[in-house]
């Protein structure tokens, strides 16, 4: 086992672990640890709510989550030489759970607390338990699927700079200027509650937990990208901003779908990733590298079969016609597959969890014939303990 840089306790809250992570982007949060290129080194974390999500059959937790804790991460990890304008390499060896803790869970967020790609539809709190058996997962809350994950971080990225972290925070406020008062937010803005940022204490702390940035979204230094083909294997190409790199991670996924449509739609876990790190010098100039770049590992679930749902850029409420819009024509392709899956035997909620954490894959599947666009989903039918094709 390579020596372990990061070590949690699942019994306390990040800001009490013996190295603490942190919850924010900021520059100035400091490193817990240094490595050098060619090192491999082993990071353990918590679920991204830090604990909050509890392994019964009430929903209530999920209902009232604090995403003012989210998302817990582990580091920043200083990589010496690593130095702005170029790209930190970065191989995802191994990616597990944490021994005695081999659950996790799915979940629909409240309208009211975060939402989801289908809140319209489905405003209320649901979750559902996942056992973890080797490289399989069931579930007691969508009994009749069985089907193996593609373990991945769903967060993970280096530290953005003084300047980048002055434009995300200048044109996330203003999206949300546009429409301050909508439900779920259009964007999650610097918030200094429950900010969790390493070492840092004092005036120092205060200063940077203004200005940090929410790690919800992806941005141009990696982030919360939640692509499930991020698995053993990978090596991800991140754009270097400071000096060190300042790489972290956490918000580990056992499996997720294309889209992770439910927003805590993954099968979220403890985990540890095994890593290696080396560096390109110059490499973004060389490359022309504004977001990050992977190339997928060898390592994933092999299934054959799929059932693909057909979605089109057409308003599901009001008949609306929109130009090539793949956000509404994948929304469609999941609500088609919902209701499919929902003569079955599913409910809403069962099928709505389901495509957000099993295997799916999702496609912008035309993007030119106005005016609309079309997006499939393509659900493994072999996850199934009975035929679900049309007879």
């Amino acid at each position: 086992m390579p020596p372990v840089l990061f070590k949690v306790d699942l019994t306390k809250p990040m800001s009490e672990q013996e190295v603490v992570g942190h919850n924010r982007w900021h520059p100035d949060i400091p490193a817990i640890a240094s490595v050098n290129p060619g090192d491999v080194f082993r990071i353990e974390c918590k679920d991204w709510t830090d604990g909050q999500i509890k392994d019964n059959d009430d929903p209530s937790d999920i209902r009232d989550v604090d995403l003012t804790v989210v998302h817990v991460l582990s580091g920043p990890i200083h990589v010496n030489g690593a130095e702005p304008g170029d790209i930190l390499v970065v191989d995802l060896l191994d990616i597990g759970a944490l021994q005695g803790d081999e659950w996790g869970f799915t979940g629909i967020f409240a309208r009211e607390n975060g939402g989801g790609f289908l809140t319209e539809h489905y405003p209320n709190a649901a979750k559902a338990i996942w056992d973890l058996q080797g490289i399989y997962t069931s579930s007691r809350h969508i009994p009749g699927v069985r089907f193996a994950g593609i373990t991945h971080p769903g967060l993970i990225g280096c530290a953005p700079s003084h300047d980048l972290l002055a434009t995300w925070n200048s044109r996330e406020s203003a999206l949300v200027a546009t429409n301050p008062d909508r439900v779920p937010p259009l964007a999650a803005l610097p918030n200094p509650l429950n900010a969790v940022l390493g070492s840092l204490k004092g005036g120092e702390f205060d200063r940077v937990a203004a200005e940090a940035a929410r790690t919800v979204p992806p941005r141009e230094h990696g982030g919360n990208c939640d692509i499930k083909n991020l698995s053993r294997g990978s090596r991800i190409y991140f754009p270097v901003y400071v000096d060190g790199a300042k790489l972290s991670m956490g918000d580990i996924h056992f499996s997720q779908g294309d889209g992770e449509v439910s927003f805590c739609g993954a099968i979220e876990m403890s985990g540890y990733i095994d890593l290696h790190v080396d560096i390109i010098k110059g490499g973004m100039e060389k490359y022309g590298m504004i977001n990050p770049i992977f190339k997928p590992g060898p390592v994933e679930p092999r299934y054959s079969e799929y059932l693909v749902f057909e979605g089109i850029s057409v308003d599901e409420f009001t008949g609306e016609q929109y130009y090539l819009d793949a956000h509404v024509a994948y929304r469609r392709a999941c609500l088609n597959a919902i209701e499919y899956l929902k003569k079955f035997g599913f409910t809403g909620e069962q099928a709505y969890l389901l495509l957000s954490c099993a295997p799916i894959e999702g496609r912008v599947s035309g993007i030119v014939d106005i005016p609309n666009a079309c997006c499939t989903l393509a659900l493994p039918t072999e996850i199934f303990d009975k035929s679900i094709l049309p007879t």
